[in-house]
């Protein structure tokens, strides 16, 4: 089983990333928190790894946070809760708030996740509001400045995340408006609280 990856980041995208390791490129699929926080393509990253082996498939889940590696591996333990669908919710979601809602049993806040409906919020508060100790809800520096993004930047990658463009479209004007311009990745977490509810 691989449990890390360290290397030169050749690319990244809201959702992937592929990290050179001594000339292999390892294709590895991340939360956008990490996304946002690894560097940007020629820095020297190093990602925790979760090995996904299934008769037809070999797939690598990267973090930067041990924290998010851990909720990673409980939310899987969940039935009906694949990988994907566990990187969609920690891409919707910021590990403190997912750790919260968790301990709250809120449901409500889960199913605003794109991809989470009433049952599977159920079935993650039922399955895991008791196994949320020891996941630190402290948030983890962030990595460096990014240069300003567009809105058009910030649209694209919360659909790619799952939200309508119109609703993508309306929680960026919102997120614009209320703190005006700043990092990508201040932007992009201030619209996800906003299309949150929070």
């Amino acid at each position: 089983m691989i449990a890390q990856v360290r290397g030169r980041l050749l690319r990244k995208e809201p959702q992937e990333a592929v990290v050179d390791v001594a000339g292999v490129g390892y294709r590895v699929a991340i939360p956008l928190s990490t996304f946002y926080r690894i560097g940007e393509p020629g820095d020297e990253v190093t990602l925790l790894t979760h090995t996904h082996v299934r008769e037809d498939t070999l797939a690598l889940f990267g973090f930067l946070t041990a924290v998010e590696q851990a909720l990673f591996e409980r939310l899987i333990a969940v039935s009906g809760v694949g990988p994907r669908l566990a990187v969609s919710i920690l891409s919707g979601i910021e590990a403190p708030d997912l750790v919260a809602a968790l301990k709250s049993s809120d449901v409500v806040r889960l199913t605003r996740i794109p991809g989470v409906g009433k049952k599977t919020a159920e079935r993650l508060v039922l399955e895991l509001k008791d196994k949320m100790q020891g996941l630190s809800p402290l948030e983890e520096p962030t990595r460096g400045e990014a240069a300003p993004s567009s809105k058009d930047d910030l649209v694209s990658a919360l659909v790619h995340l799952g939200y309508s463009r119109p609703e993508a479209d309306r929680g960026v004007q919102r997120a614009l408006k209320d703190g005006g311009e700043g990092r990508f990745e201040d932007l992009l977490r201030r619209t996800l609280r906003i299309l949150s509810g929070r």
